[in-house]
């Protein structure tokens, strides 16, 4: 049944909203081309944001920064149980879904689906944000360079979804 349903969902919701605006006698394709435009200005003006981010992630991984956090803070992390291996997550996820997601597909092939950190990683995934990525083309695209606070809250936030995911994680799977 809910195959069925969500089959059919997308489909229905398309002829309806169609049909609403037919009925409200609303332009409806030069109301969605108008939206299209403004789509395509506001893709456009997070670019820079976007680039930056891009730049700012390869280098992080390539100077080997992340290496050195990960073996700056294993010792500790040892002590809660939790596995070296997750820390690129820990550290990648509030800068970068996609490198998140690589990183990820990494450790879910090289450990198993069935594996600890591989559940604890997945927990993390779900239980954070990405930030920057959040920040620059949320903030960016309505123009306002100044999000020093909502930087603050936001990485607080990933910080306790983190801590969240590994009592979780320790609670249901160790």
């Amino acid at each position: 049944m809910i195959n069925l349903l969500s089959l059919y969902a997308l489909p229905f919701i398309i002829v309806l909203i169609l049909t609403i605006g037919i009925v409200k006698k609303v332009p409806v394709y030069e109301e969605f081309t108008e939206g299209a435009k403004d789509g395509f200005k506001v893709a456009v003006s997070i670019i820079p944001y976007l680039v930056a981010i891009i730049v700012g992630i390869s280098m992080f991984r390539a100077s080997g920064a992340m290496d050195s956090i990960a073996a700056f803070l294993a010792p500790l992390l040892n002590k809660f149980s939790v596995p070296v291996d997750s820390i690129p997550i820990m550290i990648t996820r509030s800068l970068s879904g996609s490198a998140t997601l690589g990183l990820f597909t990494e450790i879910a092939h090289k450990f198993g689906p069935d594996a600890y950190v591989t559940k604890l990683c997945a927990i993390i995934v779900g239980s954070s944000e990405t930030t920057f990525y959040v920040l620059s083309v949320y903030f960016g695209s309505i123009g306002i360079k100044k999000f020093r606070y909502a930087l603050i809250v936001g990485l607080l936030a990933d910080f306790i979804g983190i801590i969240g995911a590994i009592l979780v994680a320790q609670k249901f799977f160790l």
